[in-house]
């Protein structure tokens, strides 16, 4: 990767060189998404990880907030962002439920146990 743009940024940062980084962030993160995606259809890899989804959406949020960022930025990445919560949510493994009954018996099972009766 050129780090020779990061060098010559500016260490306090324009807003328009902070929102361009964001944006630069972000299309780097969707381009690795996409590439893992496409692995996952050619060879059968892990595929998309899902907290690579969730970094894009932080990254989108984080644009959709930025006050002094155009507003027609804003509302895009907003409505990406909400996109992509979605796909995040739809991704995540659901824990698994256990019967109540054994969540109420579970404490049982870390009580000490009783000292054997002593052998005549």
């Amino acid at each position: 990767m050129d780090d020779d743009f990061l060098d010559d940024a500016p260490a306090s940062g324009t807003p328009s060189t902070r929102h361009a980084l964001l944006v630069a962030a972000l299309l780097h993160l969707m381009s690795q998404y996409t590439l893992r995606s496409a692995s996952r259809d050619e060879d059968g890899g892990d595929g998309p990880c899902v907290k690579l989804a969730a970094v894009i959406e932080r990254h989108l949020d984080a644009l959709a907030r930025l006050p002094d960022a155009e507003p027609v930025l804003r509302a895009t990445c907003e409505q990406l962002r909400v996109k992509w919560e979605d796909l995040v949510d739809s991704r995540m493994p659901v824990p698994a439920r256990r019967p109540l009954l054994s969540r109420l018996l579970r404490p049982a099972m870390f009580r000490p146990a009783a000292p054997a009766p002593a052998s005549p």
